[in-house]
Protein backbone atom coordinates (compact mmCIF):
# COMPACT_ATOMS: atom_id res chain seq x y z
CA UNK A 1 0.00 0.00 0.00
CA UNK A 2 1.43 3.32 -1.06
CA UNK A 3 1.98 5.93 1.67
CA UNK A 4 0.70 8.58 -0.76
CA UNK A 5 -2.85 7.26 -1.14
CA UNK A 6 -5.61 9.79 -0.55
CA UNK A 7 -6.90 8.03 2.58
CA UNK A 8 -3.41 7.87 4.12
CA UNK A 9 -2.83 11.54 3.35
CA UNK A 10 -6.21 12.50 4.84
CA UNK A 11 -5.57 10.64 8.10
CA UNK A 12 -2.03 12.04 8.23
CA UNK A 13 -3.36 15.56 7.78
CA UNK A 14 -5.81 15.02 10.66
CA UNK A 15 -2.95 13.76 12.83
CA UNK A 16 -0.82 16.77 11.84
CA UNK A 17 -3.43 19.40 12.79
CA UNK A 18 -2.60 19.43 16.54
CA UNK A 19 1.09 19.58 15.69
CA UNK A 20 0.55 22.57 13.40
CA UNK A 21 -1.59 24.24 16.06
CA UNK A 22 1.20 23.85 18.63
CA UNK A 23 3.64 25.31 16.12
CA UNK A 24 1.41 28.30 15.39
CA UNK A 25 0.81 28.92 19.08
CA UNK A 26 4.58 28.98 19.70
CA UNK A 27 4.88 25.90 21.89
CA UNK A 28 6.98 24.11 19.26
CA UNK A 29 9.70 25.57 17.06
CA UNK A 30 9.57 25.28 13.29
CA UNK A 31 12.34 22.69 13.44
CA UNK A 32 10.32 20.56 15.86
CA UNK A 33 7.21 20.75 13.67
CA UNK A 34 9.11 19.86 10.48
CA UNK A 35 10.87 16.91 12.08
CA UNK A 36 7.61 15.49 13.49
CA UNK A 37 5.48 15.75 10.34
CA UNK A 38 6.98 12.56 8.78
CA UNK A 39 5.98 10.69 11.93
CA UNK A 40 2.41 11.82 11.34
CA UNK A 41 2.62 10.40 7.81
CA UNK A 42 3.93 7.10 9.17
CA UNK A 43 1.21 6.99 11.83
CA UNK A 44 -1.45 7.73 9.20
CA UNK A 45 -0.14 4.90 7.05
CA UNK A 46 -0.21 2.56 10.07
CA UNK A 47 -3.77 3.53 11.00
CA UNK A 48 -5.07 3.00 7.46
CA UNK A 49 -3.20 -0.30 7.10
CA UNK A 50 -4.66 -1.55 10.39
CA UNK A 51 -8.19 -0.49 9.45
CA UNK A 52 -7.91 -2.08 6.00
CA UNK A 53 -6.61 -5.31 7.57
CA UNK A 54 -9.40 -5.35 10.17
CA UNK A 55 -12.05 -4.60 7.55
CA UNK A 56 -11.03 -7.36 5.14
CA UNK A 57 -13.47 -10.29 5.30
CA UNK A 58 -11.94 -13.61 6.25
CA UNK A 59 -12.51 -16.77 4.20
CA UNK A 60 -14.69 -19.45 5.81
CA UNK A 61 -12.78 -21.65 8.23
CA UNK A 62 -13.19 -24.97 6.42
CA UNK A 63 -12.53 -23.88 2.86
CA UNK A 64 -9.27 -23.76 0.98
CA UNK A 65 -8.36 -23.90 -2.67
CA UNK A 66 -7.12 -27.50 -2.37
CA UNK A 67 -10.47 -28.72 -0.98
CA UNK A 68 -12.58 -27.33 -3.82
CA UNK A 69 -13.98 -29.66 -6.46
CA UNK A 70 -12.44 -28.74 -9.81
CA UNK A 71 -15.70 -29.61 -11.56
CA UNK A 72 -16.55 -32.31 -14.07
CA UNK A 73 -13.71 -33.58 -16.19
CA UNK A 74 -13.84 -32.82 -19.90
CA UNK A 75 -14.43 -35.89 -22.09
Amino acid sequence: MSPLRWDVLAVSFLLTLPLLALGLRGDLSTHDVVTRVPWCLAAGWGVVALLRWAGTPRPPAGSSLADEDPGPAAP
